[in-house]
């Protein structure tokens, strides 16, 4: 049986990076890009911990913290995705125009 390496790892990574990439550039619900943003980081935390683990870094502590960042980071921003939705019913991107003058 193959043992898993850290390539396999960083294939993993990768894909999930260039996943949360693509996400962020296309589309445009405001719901979507969140989610996308959090597969980016999912895939610098497993980057950290990889190679956390291939040379005995401390790397899960700052997967910890980026994990603990993420969840403020989603909190806040849902929560100014409900205070917009209620003002503009709706969570298009392209309507994001309230701070122009």
């Amino acid at each position: 049986m193959a043992e898993i390496t850290t390539l396999h790892y960083l294939v993993v990574a990768a894909a999930l990076f260039l996943t949360g990439v693509i996400g962020v550039l296309t589309r445009r619900n405001v719901i979507i890009i969140l989610m996308s943003i959090e597969l980016i980081l999912n895939a610098v935390n497993l980057n950290l911990v990889a190679f956390s683990r291939l040379y005995n870094l401390h790397g899960q502590v700052f997967a910890i913290f980026i994990i603990a960042d993420a969840a403020a980071e989603a909190a806040i921003a849902l929560g100014i995705l409900i205070a917009f939705f209620r003002n503009k019913e709706t969570v298009n991107m392209d309507e994001v125009d309230l701070l122009k003058w």
